[in-house]
């Protein structure tokens, strides 16, 4: 994590305070790493959560969803868990956007920890790790579905890409149902013990996801422009970049500050995104989106 990084114990307002107030056990506090999440989620949010035991198949269609939602602009929330979660929050990460991380311990122990990594470079991208847990507590699996429950309140929307008729992410879906939030599932192979769980689902009433604009869909927002439909390619620098001037940012002097890079690949990020006519200048160290 970056040095400036500190865990802070937050009494739940805003936003955060709004959603996980719906739950009939909500924590009063919340520990997070990063930034604060009341700033991610004044845009949409979804969960992707899945199956641990993920097939190629839902490795596929879980990092198609995740960049195209995060070229969208929508910010996924997940529990850095194996297979689906992680693989999520890896597809948020690599098309440079900002995910939440929803731990079943303490910050101080990411559990897995072969997902430290991960953890790290989801913070450093302007992204959030949080708990109820104090630092100190362990990840046990009797958490695991109190940190669902979290995943599902944080979100407008639950999707499931992947997961067997027992897995532990349905209870994800479960909350969703509890708090009146949509519940999206992937089709999957009716061969495949890793679709039944969402398949299922899908003959329970929950939307059939196909690709990123089914979700749009059910979020109220419009079709992805050309500009969207092109980024994906760009480097992490250059994606930073146009998020934050995506949220009104736009002078060099601030890009910077908040695009947490060196001098030379800001300077290198701004110089591609000019030369590839996704923004122009306008004098007096002033940018603008194309």
């Amino acid at each position: 994590m970056n040095s400036n990084n500190s865990i802070i114990k937050h009494k739940l307002n805003g936003i955060v305070a709004d959603r996980v107030s719906q739950l009939h056990d909500a924590p009063q506090t919340l520990f997070y790493l990063g930034a604060d999440p009341n700033e991610l989620l004044q845009g949409p949010s979804v969960a992707i959560v899945g199956s641990r035991k993920m097939t190629p198949y839902g490795h596929a269609v879980t990092t198609k969803l995740a960049t195209d939602l995060t070229r969208a602009g929508v910010t996924v929330v997940s529990g850095l868990a194996l297979g689906v979660d992680a693989a999520a929050q890896r597809a948020v990460v690599a098309a440079g956007g900002k995910t939440i991380a929803v731990l079943a311990g303490g910050l101080d122990a990411i559990h897995p920890a072969s997902h430290a990594g991960l953890a790290r470079q989801i913070v450093d991208l302007g992204g959030v790790l949080a708990s109820e847990y104090t630092v100190g507590v362990p990840a046990h699996k009797s958490q695991f579905i109190a940190r669902n429950r979290l995943v599902a309140a944080l979100a407008d929307a639950v999707i499931i890409t992947e997961a067997a008729i027992k897995s532990g992410s349905l209870h994800t879906a479960d909350f969703a149902l509890d708090l009146g939030k949509p519940i999206c599932a992937v089709p999957g192979p009716i061969t495949s013990n890793t679709s039944q769980g969402t398949n299922q689902l899908l003959k329970n009433g929950a939307h059939v996801i196909a690709c990123a604009q089914d979700v749009l869909d059910i979020l109220g927002i419009g079709p992805l422009t050309s500009k969207q439909q092109t980024i994906f390619g760009l480097n992490p620098q250059q994606m930073k970049i146009l998020s934050l001037m995506q949220t009104g940012v736009n002078k060099s002097e601030e890009l910077y500050a908040k695009a947490g890079m060196n001098e030379s690949d800001f300077a290198q990020a701004l110089t591609m995104l000019e030369i590839h006519g996704h923004i122009r200048s306008l004098g007096s160290s002033n940018w603008q989106l194309l």
